[in-house]
């Protein structure tokens, strides 16, 4: 994902709370989530992570709380590196900024990491392999990327899924409606406001679990979608990176991450020598 930063910090921050107001919770009640599993300790600084919590099943709200595998993988990562986290469902444009201005010590929201973003932000080692997948109900004529002519797509604003219809359709296509956040998009599609989105594969996935009896259908078409990698972002220069990426690698290694994304990915094995070829590159 994706977004415009000439916002400033204030505004986005204010956009960001009508938002999510109006969203109502595409998962639960829009509050700040703090995390239960990592140990309260007078000697572990506390860091502030932004996320965008629609973006189920990476983050979400679940009884007030924000929830997901980013989130159990982050605290894992930051207890390995000895850190506490408190983890505030900000939204998206307001996690950027924050990072930028020095407000938010991490955001983390299934981003995926990009030439333009590492210019004005740094990452983590890869924590996740991603594909664009197209989703659509029952009886809509989609059978590859091509097939999104002359359709109404639904896209998160400023995301990978933007960009990859854009590249079919055109970056001004009028059949393009952008939403600002995964829940409003999907909504829309369940609306019929739009006849399919273009989102990443894990996200679609999900949703086409969360209601079977709207009839989802997803392919992918890794001709015209790229793979993606997701990593954790840091303000330029942040000496977090390096520290994170040793945990990170130490999750790989002790088994745990592999026990965090078996709980949330139907007990699928990762494939931890992807993420760390990918790393390399």
């Amino acid at each position: 994902m994706n977004y415009s930063f000439k916002k400033s910090f204030m505004a986005i921050m204010a956009g960001s709370a009508l938002l999510l107001a109006a969203c109502g919770g595409g998962g639960g009640d829009a509050k700040q989530g703090e995390s239960k599993e990592a140990p309260k300790s007078e000697d572990k600084k506390v860091l502030n992570v932004g996320t965008e919590a629609t973006f189920i099943p990476f983050e979400f709200m679940e009884k007030g709380k924000v929830t997901g595998f980013d989130v159990d993988l982050l605290n894992a990562v930051a207890e390995e590196a000895g850190y506490e986290v408190k983890i505030e469902n900000t939204g998206w444009d307001a996690m950027l900024a924050g990072l930028q201005g020095g407000q938010i010590d991490i955001g983390m929201a299934g981003i995926t990491i990009t030439k333009d973003r590492l210019k004005t932000y740094d990452f983590s080692d890869p924590y996740f392999e991603s594909i664009g997948m197209i989703a659509f109900k029952e009886g809509t004529d989609i059978k590859s990327a091509e097939d999104l002519k002359g359709k109404k797509i639904g896209v998160q604003n400023g995301t990978t899924g933007q960009f990859n219809a854009e590249a079919v359709v055109g970056e001004n296509s009028p059949d393009i409606s952008k939403y600002e956040s995964a829940a409003l998009m999907f909504q829309a599609l369940l609306s019929d406001n739009v006849d399919v989105v273009v989102t990443d594969k894990a996200v679609a996935e999900e949703y086409q679990k969360k209601y079977p009896d709207s009839n989802i259908q997803t392919i992918t078409d890794n001709k015209a979608f790229a793979i993606e990698h997701y990593g954790i972002a840091f303000k330029k220069g942040s000496e977090l990176k390096p520290e994170f990426d040793k945990a990170l690698d130490a999750l790989f290694e002790n088994g745990k991450y592999a026990e965090i994304y078996k709980k949330w990915f139907d007990g699928a094995e990762p494939d931890i020598e992807a993420l760390r070829k990918a790393a390399k590159e």
